[in-house]
């Protein structure tokens, strides 16, 4: 009801063309996420170009549908939160830039699947606003901001927000495995900004006909599947495959050969590993350690308790339907 209600009070943003759809300054975590659900944020987008190193195109195709969360931040992106301010001071003080936080979520006045939530301002005099985005990274991510380069799902990001809000410029501030500071200026490119808009659009479409994105053999297109045909609503009656069909069914068959067959590699290898250490527990050649050790195990033995507490056993028994795939 809240965002019903804030979604027809729609005002301009001060500083940029956006519209603002919501403070978010005292937003908890959950209504963030409900509002984020509403549109493709700027870190969305790298995702939506399947080009995202941390999700794919089906696993944020299920979180706008509100079936899935999105998976908490870890240890690395905790402390990296914890320094942004610190480094956003840093940029103030190098460049002698005005920094300005802006807690809004905002809305391209146009697009209305396109939102941002960004962190800071920069202003420069006789330039005007720009976005200022603010990196911490590991040591082993230098190479990828050497010579001014940007990551690519950075600068789609960053693209992103100059979409919405309809600035030229902006800025990554990145603090390099917690002592080395960089920064990069990047310009608006619209030629990529159109592209932009029209795979989000695309996306957008699939999110609100619930038709998801290409599949692929990924957790998060198993999941998609099972969550828009779940067992509880099947249809037992029996439909006749196109042909287009045989060229997947041929794959699974294969597939599953090719498993099989790589599974017996596997196994004949370990064997002959086996063999030749007998009773050793461990045996080394150059970089590799080769370990067959004892493993004690303590399992609850569920048909001995059933033997021995039948009635006991009924009350902890618990259905699940799920659907099973075949080929014969």
């Amino acid at each position: 009801m809240a965002i019903a209600r804030a979604e027809a009070s729609l005002r301009r943003d001060r500083y940029t063309s956006a519209l603002v759809l919501i403070d978010t300054s005292r937003l908890s975590r959950d209504e963030w996420l409900a509002w984020r659900r509403l549109g493709i944020g700027g870190s969305d987008a790298a995702a939506v170009a399947g080009i995202s190193p941390w999700k794919s195109p089906t696993s944020l195709y299920l979180e706008k549908l509100g079936a899935a969360e999105p998976e908490e931040a870890g240890e690395a992106a905790y402390w990296g939160t914890l320094q942004e301010p610190l480094v956003a001071k840093e940029f103030k003080e190098r460049t002698g830039y005005l920094v300005r936080r802006r807690n809004a979520m905002l809305r391209h006045p146009e697009h209305d699947f396109m939102i941002a939530d960004i962190d800071r301002l920069v202003h420069i005099p006789g330039r005007g606003w720009g976005v200022l985005e603010v990196k911490c990274t590991g040591a082993r991510h230098s190479g990828d901001w050497e010579d001014d380069k940007v990551p690519d799902h950075y600068m789609l990001q960053l693209q992103h927000y100059l979409a919405v809000t309809g600035l030229e410029f902006g800025f990554f501030a990145v603090l390099i495995g917690g002592q080395k500071y960089h920064q990069v200026e990047v310009e608006r490119d619209d030629q990529l900004i159109d592209y932009l808009v029209q795979i989000e659009k695309d996306f957008w479409h699939c999110v609100e006909t619930r038709t998801p994105p290409e599949l692929d053999g990924s957790i998060s297109s198993v999941n998609v599947l099972d969550y828009l045909y779940p067992p509880e609503k099947t249809n037992p009656d029996e439909v006749q495959l196109p042909e287009d069909m045989e060229f997947w069914i041929q794959q699974y068959i294969e597939a599953c050969g090719d498993i099989k067959e790589a599974e017996e590699r596997k196994q004949r290898a370990a064997n002959e590993l086996k063999a030749y250490l007998g009773d050793r527990e461990v045996g080394r050649h150059g970089l590799h350690k080769v370990s067959w050790k004892a493993v004690r195990t303590e399992r609850f033995d569920t048909k001995a308790f059933q033997a021995a507490h039948p009635e006991l056993f009924k009350q902890f028994l618990k259905t699940s339907v799920t659907r099973r795939f075949t080929i014969s």
